[in-house]
């Protein structure tokens, strides 16, 4: 079975991030905590370990998985551009629930699956997730479920449906909002809304002026 810490107890804490990190290096998933619900997280870089994330949830290529952050650097390196508003929704809303769609670095050697040459970026404002994601560098993370099944909001009902397919559970406590985050394209000449989440519309018209949604 996976080895679950306590992330509330500072020894704990310390423990599990050192243990979580090896893990990610050994191309082996952990779950993480997030400030919206609880992830399942591989290396980016080692494509045996983002298919073993996808096999762990019961998913396809064709839904390939976000890359959290824990820096605004690391998420330049991965785009060949953001175009003209990902720096002002970065500078409004990072760290949050604001996942973008932009496209990716052509010189990276990576496969996060059927991507189209984009790559959807977010860093979590979870002073855990952040503090692996600064140890370890650019993780390939979805939701610590089975596809179709419920998010997980404890680490427990993460290991509930994902079991020993994970080396290490970091507990962070129950998540305060289970809101997913809301999903922006910024691969067109016109912002796109994918999916509503923590984030309402408003806001990020607020910030960028037009976006286009589906209704």
């Amino acid at each position: 079975m996976g080895r679950r810490f306590d992330c509330t107890d500072p020894e704990q804490r310390a423990e599990g991030l050192t243990e979580a990190a090896a893990a990610v290096r050994r191309g082996e998933l952990v779950v993480l905590p997030t400030d919206t619900v609880y992830g399942i997280g591989a290396d980016a870089f080692t494509p045996v370990a983002v298919t073993a994330l996808l096999d762990a949830k019961g998913r396809g290529r064709d839904m390939p998985p976000p890359v959290l952050v824990g820096t605004v650097r690391a998420a330049n390196a991965l785009v060949d551009d953001m175009g003209p508003y990902g720096q002002d929704l970065i500078d409004a809303f990072w760290p949050g629930p604001l996942t973008m769609v932009c496209k990716a670095n052509r010189a990276l050697s990576w496969d996060l699956g059927e991507t189209k040459g984009t790559v959807a970026l977010r860093m979590p404002l979870h002073p855990v997730a952040l503090d692996l994601l600064k140890d370890t560098g650019p993780m390939a993370v979805s939701s610590a479920n089975r596809s179709g099944a419920a998010a997980a909001v404890t680490a427990a009902e993460a290991e509930e449906q994902l079991g020993d397919a994970v080396a290490v559970y970091l507990d962070g406590g129950k998540c305060a909002d289970n809101v997913p985050s809301t999903i922006l394209d910024l691969t067109t000449a016109v912002p796109r809304l994918l999916r509503r989440g923590a984030i309402p519309v408003e806001k990020l018209r607020g910030i960028i002026g037009y976006v286009a949604t589906d209704d």
